[in-house]
């Protein structure tokens, strides 16, 4: 990727498990890289690498300020272990929207979770189970902050990885629009960032679902 323009990216929630590993990644890649955190101390160790702006991803004046002049936003927000969303995603999806029309950036990777929205029809009857009762609250508010996006225009990519673990990347993984699901399938944060990295850089996964697991 070296021969290649950097790309100027913005990453929100870097400082989580999974932002941290497309940090990684970009930087491994040569490209430009901006983090908005609300605790920039978190990223002191890369104080040298990255551009990091003190902000809250669900502040359209943070979010101005952090995605003005970039080429895309890849989104890696959660909610760590709570199972409540507290508006979070749909806070966060309106102050991004708002934000990157206004400063001219079109690009968004946007990671969500398998079983939000229409991907819920897919799920197995196990998965079904836990997205109903468990995680009931932050997909709800997931799905309301993804119809925002999708209704924006900007030229977004949803990315739906089934359940997350703390494993290395395996490189390789299974992506589509659409999977069969047996049991509760599993993917490592660190492979999920992998893709989330590839489809900032891939015009093909342009106003389409990314499914994704393992």
């Amino acid at each position: 990727m070296s021969s290649r323009t950097p790309t100027k990216l913005l990453i929100l929630g870097a400082t989580g498990p999974t932002g941290r590993h497309v940090v990684d990644l970009a930087l491994r890649g040569g490209d430009a890289v901006t983090v908005l955190a609300r605790r920039p101390d978190a990223l002191d160790g890369l104080a040298d690498r990255v551009h990091v702006v003190a902000g809250d991803a669900t502040s359209y004046d943070d979010v101005a300020k952090a995605v003005a002049g970039q080429d895309v936003v890849v989104s890696a927000l959660g909610r760590s272990t709570s199972v409540r969303a507290d508006d979070l995603f749909t806070r966060a999806a309106t102050a991004v929207i708002g934000a990157a029309e206004e400063q001219g950036v079109s690009r968004l990777v946007w990671l969500s979770s398998f079983g939000v929205g229409d991907t819920f029809r897919s799920a197995s009857a196990v998965q079904k189970i836990m997205y109903r009762t468990f995680l009931r609250n932050i997909y709800a508010n997931k799905e309301l902050s993804e119809r925002a996006i999708r209704s924006s225009g900007l030229d977004w990519t949803l990315v739906y990885p089934t359940m997350l673990t703390k494993g290395p990347a395996r490189g390789r993984y299974l992506v589509g629009e659409r999977l069969p699901m047996k049991g509760n399938p599993a993917i490592s944060r660190a492979d999920v960032a992998d893709f989330l990295y590839r489809a900032a850089h891939d015009p093909a996964w342009i106003h389409r679902d990314a499914v994704i697991t393992d």
